[in-house]
């Protein structure tokens, strides 16, 4: 992802830098902003601070906070690669999961705008980075044999659970870190035990919450359920086209 040439040095000193401002250091100090202070901190103004540039100068580059929004979304989509030419769909698909779980995890103030900024634009009009995945994926499964509508359907399946477990992963937050009792660690002592008597029960396998590890046992039902339920590629190849 392309930085900022300002090296934060005449902002923080209180003066104009001098070098190129560009679509891509606009968005890389938007990125910024969010990563420290959430989609809500963001503003034009603070920005135009964060280049060391008048704000008219950020509207050159971008006419709004929604294209502001939608390009930190791109950003961060530009930064997941596929390689198309795999030759295990699954593994690759495993990979692409993993890198995406990672580059979730170092942006986690940006995931709402991954999960929602796309499904915002029609699919021909979102930003040729946020479309790319979908693309290399198709390509990856239907050069391993399946259909374009099932190779569809892995893409929908796969970032639906990605989405959910991310989600999922940034919101298991404890109350007392410092406790050892998984009651009280995870606040699950304000529940009266009565109505959530399930919750409390399984507050140690709470506790003991592993993303990455959720992630692959995700991925292994995900996986073998699709090759279950859907042709195998490799049948499809070989069967004659009339």
């Amino acid at each position: 992802m392309a930085e900022s040439p300002t090296g934060g040095k005449g902002a923080a000193a209180g003066g104009r830098d001098n070098g190129q401002i560009t679509r891509a250091v606009v968005l890389a100090a938007a990125l910024k902003i969010v990563d420290r202070d959430g989609v809500e901190g963001l503003s034009m103004r603070r920005l135009a601070d964060a280049v060391g540039r008048d704000p008219m100068v950020i509207y050159r580059h971008v006419p709004n906070k929604a294209a502001v929004l939608d390009g930190v979304a791109e950003s961060v989509f530009a930064q997941l690669t596929v390689d198309a030419t795999g030759t295990d769909w699954a593994d690759q698909l495993r990979v692409v999961a993993r890198d995406f779980r990672q580059l979730a995890l170092a942006h986690p103030r940006a995931v709402p705008l991954l999960v929602t900024r796309p499904l915002a634009t029609p699919l021909g009009m979102r930003p040729r980075a946020v479309v790319r995945p979908l693309e290399d994926i198709i390509g990856l499964l239907t050069r391993a044999g399946f259909s374009g509508a099932d190779a569809l359907h892995i893409y929908r399946a796969l970032f639906g659970f990605l989405y959910g477990h991310i989600l999922n992963e940034l919101q298991e937050l404890v109350e007392r870190p410092e406790e050892t009792d998984e009651v009280l660690r995870l606040g699950l002592h304000r529940l009266p035990i009565g109505e959530f008597p399930l919750l409390r029960e399984l507050a140690p396998v709470l506790a003991s919450y592993d993303g990455a590890a959720e992630l692959e046992r995700g991925l292994d039902i995900l996986l073998a359920g699709l090759t279950a339920t859907l042709p195998d590629p490799g049948e499809v190849a070989r069967t004659p086209r009339g």
